[in-house]
């Protein structure tokens, strides 16, 4: 891994910043790189730039930023691994992350807020501020930034694979939440939910298979989804898809498309701090990463757990 250390040419602020530049980014646009690491290096007290080969030096350059704050230059797979090691070391609520977007799947960057050119995302950086959001965790410790769909949309481009624990991101403002109930409305103050959202009901509007079928049979799901402990959907009700995303004030926004008679019915929604997924075992997407076969999976709302740079209101 090599490392680059180089002073400010002027002193904008007085961050000391680690620059962890994602293989990936690099080889999709070295260009954009190249100029989100001179402004950052421009605007900075000091900078450190490191450029991993892979994620276990990924992980190394992370493990060792001691008091410089962490800028990730790579798509939405460099933000979820970088927030999902920082969870993992029990690091995330003392560290502020920030991010230029540069590769090729960059959807969740978009929907968080971030700006997606190389200059305007780089000085949002030295002049934005933090916001703290939530994540949702799983029982076997994986993150989800973003959204939680099941069955898992197959056409979204750059999809990973993982084993059981998905490595996704969503993010929520402070706002007032209730327990179970009504979640249609917590979208309407945040822009990028109703992205999220609307990403997530066209792509899963293609009815994959069957979950937990072999490859090319069809059917409907029969999944029992429980928010806080209440069933909103049993097992003996087929459905077409769930959705599990963070929403405001520390709850999590679910919705359940029922099947009635062959056809779609009206969606059915709620919100809670925990939701419980179960059923026949079945593959879910959480973010950019596919994950399962699993027999259930709980995800519970950590309110604030993770703080991005966004530009200055």
């Amino acid at each position: 891994m090599a490392e680059v250390a180089t002073s400010a040419r002027s002193s904008a602020t007085p961050d000391q910043l680690l620059v962890v530049i994602d293989p990936v980014a690099r080889r999709a646009d070295g260009e954009s790189v190249r100029i989100a690491k001179d402004v950052l290096s421009a605007g900075a007290a000091s900078t450190k730039v490191c450029l991993p080969d892979g994620p276990e030096e990924f992980a190394r350059a992370l493990r060792r930023r001691g008091s410089r704050r962490p800028v990730v230059i790579g798509d939405d797979r460099a933000l979820l691994r970088a927030v999902g090691l920082l969870h993992r070391q029990r690091e995330l609520s003392g560290c502020s992350l920030a991010v230029v977007p540069v590769g090729p799947v960059l959807g969740l960057t978009r929907a968080l807020g971030l700006p997606s050119g190389a200059v305007a995302a780089a000085r949002a950086v030295l002049d934005g501020t933090e916001r703290r959001l939530d994540l949702l965790v799983d029982d076997s410790d994986g993150v989800v930034l973003g959204a939680v769909g099941i069955p898992p949309v197959t056409a979204h481009d750059g999809a990973e694979t993982g084993s059981g624990a998905g490595a996704s991101a969503s993010a929520s403002g402070t706002g007032s939440g209730s327990g179970t109930g009504s979640g249609s409305g917590s979208g309407s103050a945040h822009p990028w939910l109703r992205t999220c959202q609307s990403l997530v009901r066209t792509l899963a509007s293609s009815r994959p298979a069957r979950i937990g079928a072999p490859s090319g049979a069809a059917g409907p799901a029969r999944l029992r989804v429980e928010v806080d402990g209440v069933t909103l959907i049993d097992l003996d009700q087929p459905v077409a898809g769930v959705s599990v995303m963070p929403g405001a004030g520390g709850v999590a926004v679910v919705e359940v498309r029922p099947l009635s008679v062959g056809a779609e019915a009206a969606p059915l929604t709620a919100s809670g701090r925990t939701v419980t997924v179960s059923g026949a075992h079945f593959r879910y997407r959480a973010d950019a990463v596919v994950s399962g076969p699993v027999g259930t999976r709980t995800w519970t709302v950590r309110e604030g757990a993770w703080g991005l740079t966004l530009p200055a209101a």
